[in-house]
């Protein structure tokens, strides 16, 4: 299976790692907007400009999309799915069925085979929501994300004015969790749920008080949440956040029995030092998922939905059923 990276990034420097780890996969190159010759991978592995990918159709089983979901993949993996079959990491959630609309309706007329919002959440944890309810359909679903960097809400801090560098760490609040985990089913507030933890670098003669203010108030990002600001030195920040860790836990529980009186609860977390060399990982997986269904004439857009455990899977039915069924 011959990778291409599409965007190289944090997580294009993630899926050459997953590619080189990867068994049943080869990477045949980096596709970059900027210079190639400016660009320096991980591997060695060659670097072209995007406008000589189509050169490179026959050359190329899956190229996986590393670009933002805010502007670039609404845009790129639509394009790029006319003439390859893509995979892409889609993560604006409210925005998915118009995504996938317009993915699928260029696959189809293309004979491509797609797959939109890989990695964890959207993903490994949609799948674990999906199990969980088929399972316990009387039951209550919760999603926890942390302790881990929101590179969004660190992005949105550094933008005030005043801020030299910060990181953002969203935090499960442990007393929420236990609810959740006493099979309790309580109905919990954004507030109730996570806390924010912002470590500030100022420019120096900053006004502290008005940049702690904007942060805490600042509607979309901080202003439902308890949120804590700490002030440290660039060379804290560096030394102490130099990281990208991540994960969470998603939890059902539920009810069986005549009389509802058997309680369950189901739980899938993660933790991870790295969200997006985690989050490359699922997108090589689901892009061996991605050229098995195109090599069966299965084309279209998926979603993890429909990819079948087995597709993800470098070892034949036979060894799946011999070793971990």
């Amino acid at each position: 299976m011959k990778i291409a990276i599409y965007g190289y990034g944090n997580l294009g420097r993630g899926v050459e790692c997953a590619v080189i780890n990867s068994s049943d996969a080869e990477l045949f190159g980096v596709f970059t907007r900027r210079a190639p010759e400016s660009v320096k991978t991980v591997s060695g592995a060659t670097v072209y400009h995007v406008d000589d990918l189509l050169k490179h159709k026959d050359d190329i089983d899956v190229v996986i999309i590393c670009g933002g979901s805010a502007t670039d993949l609404p845009k790129m993996t639509p394009d790029l799915a006319k003439n390859f079959n893509v995979v892409d990491s889609f993560d604006t959630h409210a925005k998915i069925p118009e995504h996938f609309a317009n993915v699928d309706a260029v696959a189809k007329e293309n004979n491509r085979t797609a797959l939109i919002s890989g990695g964890w959440d959207p993903g490994m944890f949609s799948i674990n929501r999906l199990y969980a309810s088929a399972v316990l359909p009387d039951g209550k679903d919760y999603t926890f994300w942390g302790k881990g960097v929101s590179q969004g809400h660190s992005d949105a801090i550094r933008r005030i004015d005043g801020v030299k560098d910060a990181k953002q760490y969203t935090v499960p609040i442990d007393e929420a969790l236990t609810a959740v985990r006493s099979g309790s089913e309580p109905d919990l507030t954004t507030r109730e749920k996570h806390l924010r933890e912002c470590f500030v670098v100022a420019e120096e003669g900053a006004d502290l008080a008005r940049i702690e203010n904007e942060i805490k108030t600042m509607p979309n990002y901080f202003a439902d949440y308890n949120t804590i600001v700490h002030f440290i030195t660039e060379e804290e920040l560096k030394r102490d956040h130099a990281g990208i860790p991540h994960g969470g836990f998603v939890i059902r529980t539920g009810k069986t029995g005549i009389n509802h009186e058997n309680s369950h609860v189901i739980e899938y977390s993660l933790k991870l030092d790295s969200n997006p060399e985690f989050t490359a990982s699922v997108l090589v997986a689901y892009a061996r998922a991605v050229n098995k269904l195109y090599n069966r004439g299965d084309f279209g857009c998926k979603t993890v939905f429909d990819i079948a455990p087995c597709d993800l899977s470098p070892l034949s039915n036979e060894e799946l059923r011999k070793t971990m069924l």
